[in-house]
């Protein structure tokens, strides 16, 4: 057979299915036989394990479908297996720690060590169990006539329980599993005959270990379900006893209640009982002098008899009032914890308007500082016209001394003009007096050159003097365009001061109606802070919370442990942590300092604050 079976393998390019069912048959026979003689604790260099790992990568190699890459094709065998994590959550534990070994580049060292990592673990036959029931997920990597989608995969993963009675200690982490070649050796599989006897002894003796390790798994197994109905018993009737335990505690003192109530009752009714003995014995006292009388007036007799009789009906009569007063009496009791619901109640709605009328309060608070940022900014704004503005004026007076200036030097120019030609009109009549001599022709001729010369630079002195009018005229109309401006922003900085006195009056109305709020929110926390001392007094105190029904703080609400301890509030009976209630004040009922939470502090020393007395 060994024969025959390793020329199918030589023959066959790829093995087949029922080559490789028989190779799996053979090395974990061998395994399994190999750890029982040499001992059950196996490392990573024992050979047989080394085969059965060969063998097991081959079986799951077997029909795998070619995945396309950027690189190529290829084939991986971590795809199917990194589906048990989500078929088994236990898996995920192996799972991370083969993503977390450094030393693992490939899919295939991930796989070879998912494998190393479910035999330590003593879980592989589970796990594989689990993937072929899954065939839709499985086809998505095989092909149809693959050895996981056949019927030889629950056949091998039948023979992998077996393994279950070895110990493997492996090191996964040091181990170069990407680069390992997967080529089985079948030297060891080729034994005689002594061996053959022996391995029928040893597969009895494996029998049998089997057999006793299936009992004691099924055992355990039983007693893991009988352990855990008891354990559901036991959580039920613990349940069921507190419970009763409660409704019993809870009927006690409807008990204690009750006989409260009779006692009253009966020392009511004996009272009744001694008023009505006496008004017998009066009415005996009565009746023997009316029978001494008897004999004297039988009128007389029956009238007192019927008094008495009368008198006895009355008696009954108040008797029945006296049991009907009790009955208004409990209805009246029972109205006044209606009415007690209802104030209490009402003091919750008022809580609710104290809530909004603090948000109200903190929006008005919001609304005068933004008001009084804007006043700053506007005063800002005030202060940089009124500097630009005084910047304009002093260049308006330095504009104006420029222009009186400039009519000053105009003026001259004038006078100098008419000097001018005054002059030259003395000089025509000059020459038209003295035309007959030559020499005062040329004299003329000249003085003539010299008045020409004179002349030409008067009319470029006045030239230059009509440039520099028209400058004083554009300056004089910039000048006048800027005082417009001028005006412009003295009416805004008027505008402005007139919006600043109004913010300011509407900022004092708000600060006067923000003074009614807080008086009016102090009397209504005065008056509900009465309402909650009536409502004690008329509960016969504060409600004490039990240490077992509050879990968290009521006011920060963290949850209560060794660290964090429970602490009651004098004041109002509630549940608090340590940094909740490390407060101390004095009470009414206790003269002595006693704990208190924060927010009977605050309201207490508002109250004493603002009631000194």
């Amino acid at each position: 057979f060994y024969y025959y079976f390793l020329s199918s393998i030589n023959t066959f390019s790829s093995p087949t299915r029922t080559n490789l069912l028989n190779m799996a048959k053979l090395s974990i026979k061998g395994l399994i036989e190999s750890a029982l003689s040499f001992g059950r604790t196996l490392d990573s260099d024992y050979p047989p394990l080394q085969q059965f790992f060969v063998v097991m990568e081959h079986c799951l190699k077997h029909g795998l479908k070619v995945k396309k890459s950027f690189l190529g094709y290829n084939k991986s065998l971590w795809g199917p297996l990194e589906l048990v994590e989500k078929l088994c959550p236990e898996a995920a534990e192996i799972s991370a720690s083969v993503r977390d070994l450094p030393g693992l580049k490939t899919p295939l060292g991930r796989a070879r060590a998912w494998l190393r990592l479910a035999l330590m673990q003593k879980r592989l036959a589970d796990y594989l169990r689990l993937l072929i029931t899954r065939k839709d997920l499985l086809s998505d990597f095989y092909e149809t006539s693959a050895l996981m989608l056949e019927e030889e995969g629950a056949v091998i993963v039948g023979l992998l329980v077996g393994l279950n009675v070895i110990d493997a200690n492996l090191c996964v982490k040091g181990e170069d599993l990407d680069s390992q070649v997967g080529v089985i050796d079948f030297s060891m599989y080729l034994k005689n005959d002594i061996d053959d006897y022996r391995s029928e002894e040893r597969n009895s003796q494996i029998a049998s270990i089997l057999d006793q390790k299936n009992y004691v798994e099924e055992l355990n197994r039983q007693l893991n379900s009988t352990v855990h109905g008891l354990q559901g018993r036991v959580d039920s009737l613990e349940k069921s006893n507190s419970k009763l335990i409660e409704e019993l505690a809870i009927a006690k003192n409807n008990i204690i209640k009750l006989q409260e109530e009779n006692q009253q009752l009966r020392s009511e009714n004996n009272l009744i009982l001694l008023k009505a003995q006496q008004h017998l014995e009066v009415t005996q006292g009565d009746v023997s002098l009316e029978r001494d009388t008897y004999k004297q007036s039988r009128q007389g007799l029956d009238e007192m008899y019927n008094e008495a009789r009368r008198q006895l009906k009355e008696e009954c009569q108040l008797r029945q009032d006296v049991e009907n007063e009790l009955v208004v009496q409990v209805s009246m009791k029972q109205e006044m914890e209606l009415a007690m619901k209802l104030l209490e109640k009402d003091i919750h709605e008022k809580q609710d308007t104290l809530i909004g009328l603090r948000q109200q309060l903190d929006e008005v608070k919001a609304i005068n500082v933004e008001m009084y940022q804007k006043m700053q900014s506007s005063s800002e704004e005030m202060k940089k016209k009124n500097d630009m503005i005084s910047r304009l004026e002093e260049k308006t007076n330095q504009i104006t001394a420029t222009m009186k200036q400039l009519e000053q030097r105009l003026q001259e120019a004038e006078r100098h003009r008419t000097s001018a030609e005054e002059g030259t009109r003395r000089f025509k009549l000059d020459f038209a007096n003295k035309a007959d001599s030559l020499q005062r022709q040329i004299e003329h001729k000249e003085k003539l050159q010299q008045l020409e010369t004179d002349l030409k630079i008067e009319r470029e002195w006045r030239q230059t003097l009509q440039n520099d009018l028209h400058r004083e005229k554009d300056t004089v109309a910039q000048l006048g365009t800027e005082a417009l401006q001028i005006n412009g922003l003295k009416k805004e900085f008027h505008r402005l001061q007139d919006e600043n006195i109004q913010l300011k009056n509407i900022c004092e109305d708000q600060e006067q109606a923000l003074e009614e709020l807080g008086s009016k929110l102090s009397e209504s926390k005065l008056k509900i802070e009465d309402i909650k001392e009536a409502n004690k007094a008329l509960q016969g105190g504060q409600v004490w919370l039990k240490d077992k029904d509050a879990t968290h703080c009521k006011m920060c609400e963290k949850e209560f442990s060794i660290s964090r301890r429970k602490h009651h509030c004098r004041n109002c009976g509630e549940i608090f942590c340590n940094s909740c209630s490390d407060n101390e004040l004095p009470l009414p009922a206790s003269p002595k300092p006693v704990r208190v939470c924060d927010t009977c502090h605050a309201l207490l020393l508002q109250r004493c604050s603002s009631n000194p007395t």
